[in-house]
């Protein structure tokens, strides 16, 4: 082997040791996740930050953050690149996972509905590469590889440690169905591009042999839309959906998601388990999640701050 060579495959396996995950024994590891840690003031990023810095304290493989700004916060260019700045800073490889008031919720400033230049505009800016933010950048397949669903940037793909991570762009105001007749040419494309993503993160997992899949979204697609003021639940076919793929996958599926539990407790959040398909509402909090191969349970809540390392 060549000099030049050698010196290569020395800087890559450096480069490794630094971004590789604290695994433990049996290949345990834990990743956070970061739901709406916003205050009630214009444009107050403080919940945001200390989130931040105490998942940076903490041993994790990667942090996820359900959504970049609160409802009240404008939907603007500005505080677009000041989110993107700050999430950038963080110590951990750091996906976002987008939630309605990234998007789906935009108005300009004469009322108009501003949701899909919006989203265009996010896409641009939050997910025009294929490697996650953070200073330990991890590597991201997008759906957007696939020439038919060139659009769908924010949908994202990887693997630690023999689990399946994904992300899925599902807004919590029931998945942006629209009632107004001739609308929802949007929320149909992307219902599509949502159908094809899940069965292509099932059919790689179930390829790998991956003991679990992990998927985070803004609304719980788990749940029916039953208010009153919903004439058609814009969840019913991804639910349906994942219930079939979950009944044929060998490993255990976990949702991980901004919306409140379904029973009302405000309790500390935990996994609702039916069959092999779990449920997990972190409204707004951070939490980590640890990932144990050898339990059957396979994925347990710990509290985010203040938590204990993920160590043996």
């Amino acid at each position: 082997m060549s000099r030049m060579k050698s010196l290569l495959l020395a800087g890559v396996l450096a480069f490794l040791a630094l971004t590789r995950p604290a695994f433990g024994t049996e290949g345990k590891f834990a990743f956070g996740y970061i739901a709406h840690p916003f205050g009630d003031a214009l444009t107050d990023e403080s919940g945001l930050r200390q989130a931040l810095a105490e998942a940076d304290q903490a041993n994790l493989a990667f942090v996820v953050v359900g959504g970049i700004k609160s409802g009240i916060e404008p939907c603007s260019d500005e505080l677009y690149e000041q989110r993107h700045a700050l999430l950038n800073q963080a110590k951990h490889g750091l996906v976002v996972s987008l939630s309605e008031s990234d998007w789906s919720d935009c108005r300009h400033r004469d009322g108009r509905p501003a949701a899909l230049e919006r989203l265009r505009r996010l896409r641009e800016l939050f997910f025009a590469d294929d490697l996650s933010f953070g200073a330990s950048r991890i590597p991201l397949i997008r759906q957007s590889t696939n020439p038919k669903f060139r659009d769908y940037a924010e949908n994202a793909r990887w693997e630690i440690g023999g689990i399946m991570f994904a992300t899925l762009n599902l807004p919590a105001n029931n998945n942006r169905y629209l009632s107004a007749a001739g609308r929802n040419g949007e929320f149909e494309d992307r219902l599509v591009a949502n159908k094809e993503w899940l069965q292509r993160i099932f059919m790689y997992a179930r390829r790998k042999r991956s003991a679990g899949i992990v998927i985070f979204c803004d609304g719980n697609p788990l749940y029916p839309q039953k208010e009153d003021n919903v004439r058609r639940d814009g969840f019913r076919e991804t639910r349906r959906l994942l219930l079939t793929l979950a009944a044929s996958f060998p490993g255990k599926i976990l949702v991980v998601h901004n919306q409140p539990p379904r029973d009302g407790r405000q309790d500390a959040p935990v996994i609702r388990w039916k069959d092999n398909l779990g449920d997990l509402a972190v409204a707004s909090e951070w939490i980590s999640i640890k990932v144990t191969p050898a339990r059957p349970a396979l994925f347990a809540v710990a509290p985010g701050k203040g938590a204990e390392p993920a160590r043996d």
